[in-house]
C-alpha cells in the first residue's frame, strides 16, 4: 500500500464551461513523459480518441517519446489539440489531428478512414475519449444525458474498434479507457459509472474474440485524474479538494497514469490481454 500523503489536494477555486481548457487550469496538468524515450514503440501507427488533452494527451506524448506516429480525434478543442499536435510533433514523429463528435457512428467511421489514409494502417488503438454530468438525484438524470453518456462513452469504443479491426494485423493491440467508478461505483456519477464498468466487460468480451487473431485488448482503470473533465464538471468546492479521497490524499497527474498505456501496449507483454491496470493512489478494489 503507497504511504498516503497527508496533505490534502487542494486545487484554487476554478470551473469552466464544458468541455473545458487546459491552459486555463490552475495547476496546468502535468503531461510530459516523466522518461526518456528508447524507441520502443518505433514506426507504430497509433490512434487515440480524446487525445487533445487529460489522458489522451499524457499517452500521445509519451508515445511519441518512443517513437510511434499519432492520430489524435478530439470534439472541438481546437486551441488545446494544436498545442498537443505541436507538443508531439516536437518528438520528431507525425501528428493527424481530427476533429469529429465520436457520439455518432458516421464520424467514428470517417475519424478511421482519414488515419488509414494518412498512416495506411492502425497498430494501436486507444479508445480513451469520455464525458459526465454530475447529478446527485438519481431522478435527474434526462434521457438525453443517458444517451449522450453512453453514446459517446460506450458506443464510440464499438464503433471505432469495428472501423479499425480490418486495418489492424497480428501483434496489434487495443487498450480502453475504463475509471475506477466502474468498481466503486459513483452515486453522483451514475450513468458514467455504468458505462466504465460496461467497458470492462467490453474489453474482457473483445479479448476473447480476438484472441485467435493475434490482437490483444486490454483496459486502464484510473481514479481522480486532473484534467479539464474535472474542472468543466464538478462545482468550485468538490474541484478544490478533488482527488483528497484517495489513499494518497491527491488526484493523479495524467504523465503518472500514461506509462500504464504504455505498458501494455509493448510487444514485450503480449501474454497479456483481457486485463485491468489500476493507477488509482492506492485504492484497493480488487478487479
Amino acid at each position: 500500500m503507497p504511504k498516503a500523503n497527508p496533505k490534502k489536494t487542494i486545487h484554487p477555486a476554478q470551473q469552466q464551461r464544458r468541455p473545458g481548457k487546459e491552459g486555463n487550469m490552475n495547476p496546468i496538468p502535468e503531461t510530459d513523459p516523466m522518461s526518456t524515450g528508447s524507441g520502443k514503440l518505433k514506426g507504430r501507427r497509433v490512434l487515440i480518441t480524446g487525445g487533445d488533452s487529460g489522458i489522451g494527451k499524457a499517452v500521445a506524448k509519451l508515445f511519441a517519446s518512443e517513437g510511434a506516429e499519432l492520430a489524435l480525434g478530439y470534439l472541438n478543442e481546437t486551441t488545446d489539440a494544436v498545442e498537443t499536435k505541436a507538443e508531439v510533433e516536437a518528438y520528431g514523429v507525425n501528428c493527424l489531428l481530427i476533429k469529429a463528435d465520436i457520439s455518432r457512428e458516421v464520424n467514428c467511421r470517417r475519424v478511421v478512414e482519414k488515419t488509414i489514409k494518412v498512416f495506411g494502417g492502425i497498430d494501436i488503438l486507444i479508445n480513451n475519449a469520455a464525458l459526465h454530468w454530475e447529478q446527485k438525484k438519481f431522478t435527474d438524470i434526462s434521457t438525453q444525458q443517458l444517451q449522450k453518456t453512453f453514446h459517446t462513452n460506450v458506443f464510440s469504443y464499438f464503433w471505432i474498434t469495428k472501423y479499425a479491426l480490418p486495418h489492424m494485423k497480428k501483434g496489434g493491440c487495443i487498450i480502453n479507457s475504463s475509471s475506477v467508478t466502474a468498481y466503486r461505483g459513483s452515486d453522483a456519477l451514475v450513468d458514467y459509472a455504468s458505462t466504465k464498468g460496461a467497458i470492462i466487460s467490453f474489453t474482457r468480451s473483445l479479448a476473447a474474440n480476438l484472441v485467435d487473431k493475434g490482437i490483444r485488448v486490454n483496459a486502464v482503470a484510473p481514479g481522480p485524474v486532473w484534467t479539464p473533465l474535472i474542472v468543466s464538471s464538478f462545482n468550485q468546492k468538490k474541484i478544490k479538494t478533488f482527488g483528497s479521497d484517495s489513499p494518497m490524499k491527491r488526484a493523479g497527474q495524467p504523465n503518472e497514469i500514461a506509462p500504464a498505456y504504455l505498458f501494455l501496449a509493448l510487444k514485450e507483454n503480449s501474454f497479456m490481454t483481457g486485463q485491468v491496470l489500476h493507477p488509482n493512489g492506492g485504492e484497493i478494489i480488487n478487479g
